[in-house]
C-alpha cells in the first residue's frame, strides 16, 4: 500500500471509530501520515512512543481522594475529542505497556480516565525482523484483531512529488528519479503471524465498508479485508461480492461445479476453502458424504486440471496427513486417497 492510500484509508477507518495499524520500514512516512491527517482534519496530534514508556506514563500518578485512591490523568491525556493519538513503536513496547493500552483499544479508556468522545487512535510499528530491536513478537490474535493492519511501502513517484513540494535538494530528487531502487529498504514486511477472521473482525470490516464510496469499496475492499480478516478470507469475500460464481466445497466435491478455468487467485481461494472443509469436517458430515466417495474422487481429479499443480499437491499432502488421524476422519481420508490413486493409476 502506498503512503497516500494508507492515509486515505486510515482517515476513513478512524472516522468510523476503528484503529489502523501501519507497518513499514523506518522512514517510509508512517508518522507523516498521522501528521497529514491531523492537519487535514484540524486535529491535535499526540504521539506516544510506547518503547520509551512505563505503565505509570499511561495510567498517571496515584493521588488520595478522601478515603479512596484515584489516578491523575497523565500529561498527554486529551481535554477534548479533537485529537489523534498515535501509538508508535507498538511492537517495541513492553508487554505491561501493551496490556495497559489494550483497555484503550477496547473501551477508549485507561483505568478511570475515559477518552473524550470523537478521539481518534492509530498505531504504527516497524516490521518484526532482524533489522529491528524487538521486545517480543506480537502474536496475540485478540490484540491484533483490534486493528486494520496495513503494510506501507513508499512509491518512488509519490515520494518524488512530496520531495519537490518540500524543497528537497534537487540532486537527491534527480538521483531517485534515475535510480528509484535506492529509495528505501527492499522486501516485504510481515507480522510473522497470520491474521484470522472472527465475528469482531467481520463487524469492523462491515462498519468501515458501509461508509466508503462505491469506487473506494471496489478499489480498496481487498486491502481493507485482508488487514482485518486475513488474505484468504478477504480473497473469497471480494470474489463473492464481485461475482456469484464462488462455489462452496460441497458444490465442487458433490455437485461437480468446477469452472473450466480459474485464475491463480480464484484457484487458491477455492483450495483454501477445501483445506478448511476437510480439516473441520465432523463425523456426522462424513457419514452423509461417505457414500459419494467415487464422485468426490472424480471431481477432485477434474479440479486438478484447472488449478496449479503445486497447490493441488498441497491439498493432497493435507489429505495424507489427515488419513493418519484416528477415527472416522482418518478412515475417510485414507479411503479417498486410495480412490484417487486407483483412478489416476
Amino acid at each position: 500500500m502506498t503512503v497516500n492510500e494508507a492515509k486515505h484509508l486510515s482517515k476513513g477507518i478512524m472516522a468510523c471509530g476503528e484503529i489502523p495499524l501501519l507497518i513499514g520500514h523506518f522512514g517510509v512516512g508512517k508518522t507523516d501520515i498521522a501528521r497529514d491527517i491531523a492537519k487535514e482534519t484540524g486535529r491535535k496530534l499526540t504521539i506516544l512512543v510506547l518503547s520509551q514508556m512505563e505503565p505509570g506514563d499511561l495510567i498517571g500518578l496515584p493521588a488520595r481522594d478522601e478515603n479512596k485512591t484515584k489516578f491523575l490523568p497523565p500529561d498527554w491525556w486529551p481535554d477534548d475529542g479533537n485529537v489523534i493519538i498515535l501509538l508508535d513503536e507498538i511492537n517495541r513496547a513492553h508487554r505491561s505497556i501493551r496490556n495497559a493500552i489494550m483497555q484503550l483499544l477496547i473501551d477508549k479508556r485507561i483505568h478511570n480516565h475515559i477518552l473524550p468522545e470523537g478521539t481518534w487512535i492509530m498505531a504504527s510499528m516497524n516490521p518484526p525482523d532482524e533489522n529491528y530491536d524487538q521486545v517480543e513478537l506480537i502474536t496475540d490474535p485478540a490484540f491484533l484483531s483490534r486493528f486494520f493492519i496495513f503494510e506501507v511501502h513508499p512509491e518512488p513517484k509519490e515520494w518524488i512529488c512530496w520531495a519537490k513540494e518540500n524543497n528537497i535538494l534537487n540532486d537527491i530528487v534527480d538521483f531517485i528519479e534515475k535510480y528509484p531502487e535506492f529509495l528505501s529498504v527492499h522486501g516485504g514486511v510481515s507480522l510473522k503471524t497470520s491474521i484470522k477472521p472472527s465475528p469482531r473482525s467481520w463487524y469492523k470490516l462491515g462498519k468501515v465498508l458501509s461508509v466508503l464510496s462505491e469506487d473506494d469499496r471496489k478499489h480498496y475492499a481487498y486491502i481493507l479485508a485482508s488487514g482485518i480478516v486475513g488474505p484468504e478470507a478477504a480473497k473469497v469475500f471480494v470474489d463473492k461480492i464481485a461475482s456469484s460464481d464462488v462455489y462452496s466445497p460441497t458444490d465442487v466435491l458433490l455437485n461437480g461445479n468446477i469452472p473450466e478455468s480459474l485464475d491463480i487467485h480464484q484457484a487458491n481461494g477455492l483450495l483454501v476453502r477445501l483445506v478448511d472443509y476437510f480439516s473441520t469436517i465432523d463425523d456426522d458430515q462424513i457419514g452423509e458424504i461417505k457414500k459419494d466417495l467415487d464422485r468426490i474422487a472424480d471431481n477432485l481429479i477434474r479440479l486438478s486440471h484447472v488449478v496449479p499443480k503445486d497447490s493441488f499437491e498441497a491439498l493432497m499432502r493435507m489429505l495424507v496427513n489427515l488419513s493418519d488421524m484416528p477415527g472416522l476422519k482418518g478412515e475417510f481420508c485414507d479411503e479417498l486417497m486410495r480412490k484417487l490413486i486407483g483412478k489416476v493409476g
